[in-house]
């Protein structure tokens, strides 16, 4: 039998049942009073009212709960809208996603979550990234053909916080790369001595600048605060060959220094003494011309005195010259009056030897043979010699 069918089953009583269990009786719309009434029951109960209390206990009880509930979400809206930034920090806010503004430290109210989201990025933090410590990474090619080792150590921050969070999904990998491409294409440019010696300071700062025009070109937001080269040697294999290399080219320039130095005394000698003839052919050319204006001004003098007394003049410039002839002859000439054959002995050993060792209590010579006659310069005695033995 149908719901809707009126009167009773087939049993003729006329008591037909419907779905909601209310018999045969007409069914309308739910009254909405009585909806309203049951919930709140319901709510009361479940907040600590009575299933069956009255309706003053239950709306009290509902209205602190939700009393309760505003503050409760008023202190989350408080705590979720406001950002304290560090100082070290900046604060990226998207709006739904989208990027709206970068705000600086301090205390900033924001809108609360779904609707923003503040993002922190570390501005003033030293980042540091190394490059090397594989095999893959280190070995580069030189100019010249040869492989060198290198290690190097990059050191950044970020100086646009919006960049590096939204242009670059691995800012720090991108780095690597640029890095690691930048210094193998500056020493694929160099030789092998260079970058191992004379060139690390200079492949350090070309590989820094073009490390922050690559990052610059992506703009990734990051900022080259250094960049050190902390190895740069010969691969393993061959470290012994390139040690006797080093070895050889250090010996031959320690021959060239000592070459050198040889070269400079041999040198500064040759100046040295060819200066010293300079000085003296100097000096013998200031006596020559000294002793030339003295003989010639000497000279002068002595026409002047024989102008003037001829005879006594003669006289003393023959005595001068016989004494100056004589002085080193080892001849011995008296003069005895009267022609006689008397044979004179003169003991000149003895009395050389006297003149030498006797001395006054002044340390004057006690006696010598210039106090009665002429002597020669090496102590022998010369006669005087009268005007008329000439």
């Amino acid at each position: 039998m149908a719901w809707n069918e009126p009167g009773g089953s087939g049993n003729g009583n006329g008591s037909g049942r419907d779905p909601w269990g209310n018999g045969g009786k007409d069914q309308g719309p739910p009254d909405i009073d009585e909806v309203v009434r049951n919930l709140r029951k319901k709510m009361g109960g479940l907040f600590g009212g009575g299933s069956g209390g009255r309706s003053s206990d239950t709306g009290s009880g509902g209205t602190g709960m939700g009393a309760l509930i505003i503050i409760a979400v008023v202190v989350w809206l408080a705590i979720d809208s406001s950002y304290i930034i560090n100082e070290k920090e900046r604060g990226i806010v998207l709006r739904f996603g989208q990027y709206v503004e970068t705000i600086q430290p301090g205390f900033n109210v924001r809108l609360p979550r779904p609707f923003e989201k503040v993002l922190r990025v570390d501005v003033n933090t030293i980042r540091s990234l190394t490059i090397g410590n594989n095999v893959n990474e280190s070995y580069m090619l030189t100019q010249d053909e040869n492989i060198v080792d290198v290690r190097f150590e990059v050191q950044y921050r970020i100086k646009d916080p919006r960049a590096f969070a939204f242009n670059d999904a691995l800012p720090s990998a991108s780095l690597k790369v640029a890095t690691e491409s930048a210094v193998r294409e500056i020493v694929g440019k160099s030789g092998m001595d260079y970058v191992i010696k004379d060139g690390r300071t200079e492949v350090s700062l070309r590989a820094r600048d073009l490390v922050q025009k690559i990052v610059d070109n992506y703009n990734t937001g990051i900022e080259i605060t250094s960049f050190n080269m902390q190895t740069a040697k010969e691969p393993e294999q061959v470290r012994a060959a390139f040690a006797d290399a080093v070895k050889a080219q250090a010996d031959a320039e320690r021959y060239k220094n000592e070459a050198q130095a040889y070269q400079n005394e041999v040198v500064g000698k040759a100046d040295g003494a060819a200066q010293r003839t300079l000085l003296d052919a100097e000096g013998y050319r200031a006596r020559v011309v000294e002793s030339a204006v003295g003989e010639a001004s000497r000279f002068n003098q002595l026409l002047a005195e024989y102008e003037k007394a001829p005879e006594v003049t003669r006289e003393r410039l023959y005595i001068e010259a016989m004494e100056s002839v004589l002085g080193s002859s080892t001849k011995i000439m008296t003069d005895t009056k009267g022609g006689g054959n008397n044979l004179l002995y003169l003991p000149l050993d003895k009395i050389m030897q006297q003149s030498n060792t006797k001395k006054d209590v002044n340390g004057t010579t006690a006696w010598s043979p210039s106090s009665s006659s002429s002597s020669s310069s090496d102590g022998q005695f010369v006669a005087p010699r009268s005007r008329g033995d000439r």
